[in-house]
């Protein structure tokens, strides 16, 4: 893998979707960090931001749960489809992705239309998916029906096919070009779905031992060999709800503060990351937009900011 930095112009695609998910509030995340000025920090380190808007997406109320394993099926894979459109061609025009959510089920939009352009320019598209969940659900295993917990395998290919073939093609991603990072919270048959496919996840406790330094240079050595496009994507719950409360799904014992800026200034010094999305920020459950605040403080760490 070449050492690329990212391209000097960042499209800013926001995805203000809460169908995916079991809580309201996510929808307004775009929203959030706009007020939290991401593309000002952007445009400090001598990035050309290009704010392209939001994906219409229909709200619940005008719509009905036809099939309570796949809630809103039809309109998220509506509306992922044209997430995939715009972010392959951002990257068709050399441009650098940064998509804002929204609930994590916008990884089946942008990861489709990331790999449809990787199989362009024959590249490699390795993943780091940085989360307190793996999203490795199928509509036979959710235990709420909520897509933004199949994200990951739907990219697989596995489960429903409307979500699987999304953009035209399955599978996204190959499972050994997968890395998860502060996992600590899994359903049954995800732990069996990780074991069956030898997947890479890095749980809170692995981070405990090793430290968050050591993790993310192993994965990224790792890559390195095999892979031509890193796409991060990163849901804001992976940090701990002390620090960032406003997430669609807390879970408790994340990462710290430093360690999430420890980990986003390791990807940026590598110089790999092609295309970066975070999701699930949440301002009805956030304090004074703090977590919007936090989240796009790390996109910046994530993009080159450094205290020296």
């Amino acid at each position: 893998m070449k050492t690329i930095l990212p391209s000097r112009y960042v499209d800013l695609i926001g995805f203000p979707m809460d169908l995916g998910a079991g809580r309201r509030g996510v929808d307004m995340g775009p929203t959030a960090l706009r007020i939290a000025n991401i593309e000002k920090r952007l445009t400090s380190l001598g990035y050309t931001v290009a704010d392209l808007g939001d994906v219409f997406i229909k709200n619940q109320e005008l719509q009905i749960i036809k099939n309570p394993k796949l809630k809103f099926l039809s309109e998220i894979l509506r509306t992922c489809e044209l997430l995939a459109r715009r972010v392959e061609k951002s990257l068709d025009q050399n441009h650098f992705p940064l998509c804002m959510g929204g609930d994590h089920s916008m990884a089946i939009g942008t990861l489709a239309g990331i790999s449809a352009y990787c199989k362009k320019n024959k590249q490699e598209l390795g993943l780091i998916w940085i989360d307190a969940h793996t999203d490795l659900n199928t509509e036979k295993t959710t235990p709420s029906g909520n897509i933004h917990g199949m994200s990951v395998a739907a990219s697989l290919g596995l489960g429903n096919k409307q979500l699987t073939e999304l953009h035209g093609f399955s599978p996204k991603i190959k499972p050994e070009n997968i890395a998860f990072i502060g996992i600590r919270s899994l359903d049954p048959e995800e732990r069996v779905l990780i074991k069956r496919l030898g997947l890479k996840v890095y749980t809170m406790t692995d981070i405990d031992r090793k430290g968050i330094n050591f993790i993310i240079n192993k994965i990224l050595k790792d890559f390195k060999s095999r892979v031509q496009h890193i796409h991060v994507s990163f849901d804001v719950d992976c940090i701990d709800p002390l620090e960032a409360p406003g997430v669609g799904t807390p879970v408790s014992g994340g990462l710290s503060y430093r360690e999430a800026h420890l980990l986003m200034e390791t990807i940026a010094e590598c110089g790999c990351m092609s295309s970066l999305e975070v999701a699930e920020v949440n301002p009805i459950l956030d304090t004074r937009n703090r977590s919007a605040e936090i989240t796009a403080e790390l996109v910046a760490s994530s993009m080159g900011l450094r205290i020296l």
